[in-house]
């Protein structure tokens, strides 16, 4: 009787630590981001290196970029590799910034600013003030979501450079970039709130307005944000997070082939099979 009951006391122990070993893997990691084509291309890539590579289940919340943050901040998520630093995304910085950790930047080199295809005549934010280019564009500024960080830099903007009599015209990611492409593809007048990465600036002949009065300000950078305690909770995880990194060439790679065609997940599938070098650099020394 006693040899059995420490069988069982062996086998319980066993079961216990090989559950305390993996139960990282059988945690589900949630990762937010916001629906624009670069942060679906980072996100996919994440997720499938966490599940394929590691092992560790991805559940993906798509919110705005402001619940986003507030997601991160609050534990309600636990990581985003979607923080445009330091303009855009600066006042949620400064709202969340003491509740989150911050690992550092994993793309170096974006851009945000109003975009035009390269057959308009117009070089700057300043030429929008002529009353023929307002009258082209119908005084319109084709945007993305509401809230949006790029949109508050462009209701900025619409009042530093007195630009009153536009509409920034509320819409998503998606739809300004169908418009865009219609636009183009019909040689038609357009502005938009335009960011690189993204696969428009591949597909099109497309140009930055000069902005004059900064308020766009300069090169960017994406920063990895994790919930604080992470690196306790599930330590391999907030490793890769760590040291996770890739360029902006990467991401349009991804971006180019969602948009032509392909799912989310196979193009970041597609990715990580053909980089494995550089995905064994963001899971080195992870056991």
């Amino acid at each position: 009787m006693k040899k059995k009951s420490l069988g069982l006391m062996l086998t319980a122990l066993l079961v216990a630590v090989l559950a305390g070993c993996s139960a990282e893997s059988n945690d589900k990691v949630k990762l937010a981001y916001v629906a624009w084509d670069s942060e679906i291309a980072s996100t996919n890539v994440v997720k499938e290196v966490l599940e394929a590579k590691l092992g560790v289940n991805v559940e993906m919340l798509q919110v705005d970029a402001g619940p986003m943050w507030a997601g991160v901040a609050d534990g309600s998520a636990d990581a985003m590799v979607a923080a445009w630093l330091p303009g855009t995304h600066a006042s949620y910085l400064e709202k969340y910034g003491n509740d989150i950790e911050d690992l550092g930047v994993n793309l170096n080199g974006t851009k945000v600013g109003l975009a035009v295809p390269a057959y308009m005549n117009i070089q700057s934010i300043e030429d929008l003030k002529s009353a023929e280019t307002g009258a082209e564009l119908d005084h319109k500024i084709i945007g993305i979501e509401p809230g949006a960080g790029i949109m508050t830099t462009t209701e900025k903007a619409i009042e530093s450079y007195g630009l009153g009599d536009y509409t920034l015209v509320e819409s998503s990611s998606a739809a300004m970039a169908q418009e865009l492409q219609k636009a183009y593809n019909n040689n038609k007048p357009i502005v938009v709130t335009g960011w690189t990465p993204h696969w428009m600036f591949a597909n099109m002949d497309l140009r930055y307005l000069e902005d004059p009065k900064n308020v766009y300000g300069g090169d960017e950078q994406i920063h990895t944000m994790v919930r604080k305690g992470l690196k306790d909770d599930m330590p391999k995880v907030y490793k890769f997070l760590d040291q996770f990194e890739w360029t902006p060439e990467d991401m349009a790679e991804v971006m180019v082939q969602i948009q032509g065609g392909k799912s989310p997940e196979e193009a970041a599938k597609a990715w990580v099979e053909s980089n494995p070098d550089k995905v064994a650099t963001w899971t080195a020394g992870i056991e």
